[in-house]
């Protein structure tokens, strides 16, 4: 007779045993970054964390569909922490691309949300074209000295890792000169410098680098194959960004269900048609975006790219900036007041202005159109005159 063990497990079994470990080990919200960290911690250990994930790298080799399950059970309770095989972008690029020395550092430790991280990838003179990096990464035994700017670094002053590209190769062509890099941050050689947003926040940075040593066993993919890496990574941050984003900053509650309609009825309008037009309008894109990012999800395989990601970063952004016009429509000339008194049209103009943050982190609406004209719609590539010329020939303003 064959061992119990070996038969599949099917979707009601998984369940019972989602909710039986959340029962006997999940006793509420969390209220310190100690109880965070704790409750991470077995989170991980439990195999919840990356459920769809190989069972040597902390998964329980589900599907889809069965991770779903446990993420469905976790959100029923308000238990965070699993579903990272999905939102974890630095966890899933270092699974896919890392070496095993690295993977074995650094997996549990950023599953388990102990270790600060940031992106070191646009530069002053290369921002929406990457492939135009000059930060550049020089081997020297068994390690590699960096050199260069970056800039719109979020978190970095708290990051103990960048995920950072630099130029390893000069004469090829720009795209196959990179190099992709896990950069110790904390060292002399790192200088980061605070940029002041216009939402009066200073999330991002710029950084300055300057001799700083970065380990050859830090370096994910091939050497010179960089740009497949950032490839990688710039499809879990799309889809992220695509899946949602940041709410209102005031802190106070704006009740349950679709906040447009809650703000709508506090306000007065509800009853309003062009009002609750506008409502549906958002929506409806939400709606059509949901649906939009399962399929693109669907596409998205362990360690690959997809620019069906391009689609849902791109409705993300136009929903936000929509949700933004439609909430000071609502609040009408209240929306010009500002501070903790009016909290309503704190919120609108913080979300007005926040809104471009996705207009242009992880590649802006202009990028993500180009990839979806191209990769998705089959159009015609724009001409790029110095794409298969050496880079160190390529000309610069």
């Amino acid at each position: 007779m064959a061992d119990d063990a070996a038969l599949p497990l099917t979707d009601e079994s998984l369940r019972e045993e989602v909710r039986a470990w959340l029962a006997a080990n999940w006793t509420g919200p969390l209220q310190t970054d100690a109880e965070r960290k704790a409750w991470m911690a077995k989170v991980v250990e439990a195999r919840w964390a990356v459920p769809r994930w190989p069972s040597e790298w902390m998964g329980r080799s589900l599907s889809d569909a069965q991770a779903r399950i446990v993420e469905r059970e976790f959100a029923a309770v308000g238990a965070p922490g699993t579903g990272q095989d999905r939102t974890n972008l630095w966890a899933n690029t270092l699974l896919a691309r890392g070496t095993p020395a690295l993977k074995e550092k650094l997996i549990v430790p950023l599953l388990c949300g102990e270790v600060g991280m940031c992106l070191l990838y646009s530069e002053p003179g290369a921002g929406s074209d990457l492939a135009g990096i000059r930060t550049r990464a020089d081997r020297q035994g068994d390690h590699f000295i960096v050199n260069g700017q970056k800039v719109w670094t979020s978190y970095a002053a708290s990051a103990d890792y960048g995920m950072l590209i630099a130029r390893t190769d000069w004469d090829v062509p720009k795209h196959r000169g990179i190099s992709f890099f896990f950069l110790p941050m904390k060292q002399p050689g790192v200088e980061v410098r605070p940029l002041r947003q216009i939402t009066g926040e200073s999330q991002f940075n710029e950084v300055f680098i300057t001799d700083a040593v970065c380990p050859a066993e830090n370096l994910l993919g091939e050497l010179g194959q960089g740009w497949g890496v950032l490839q990688t990574a710039l499809a879990y941050e799309r889809s992220v960004m695509g899946e949602g984003a940041r709410g209102p900053r005031s802190g106070v509650s704006e009740g349950p269900g679709e906040p447009l309609i809650a703000l709508a009825r506090e306000a007065g309008v509800l009853s309003d048609p062009l009002i609750r037009q506008e409502i549906a309008r958002v929506v409806g894109l939400k709606k059509l975006n949901a649906l939009n990012t399962a399929r693109a999800k669907a596409d998205l395989k362990q360690g690959t790219s997809s620019a069906l990601m391009s689609l849902g970063k791109l409705a993300m952004s136009r929903i936000l900036h929509e949700e933004a016009r439609v909430r000071t429509l609502i609040l009408g000339a209240g929306s010009l007041l500002e501070g903790p008194d009016h909290p309503r049209a704190e919120d609108a103009n913080f979300l007005t202005l926040n809104a471009y943050f996705t207009s242009i982190g992880g590649g802006t609406d202009q990028i993500q159109r180009n990839i979806i004209g191209e990769r998705v719609l089959g159009l015609p590539k724009e001409p790029e005159v110095d794409r298969d010329i050496p880079f160190r020939e390529v000309r610069t303003s």
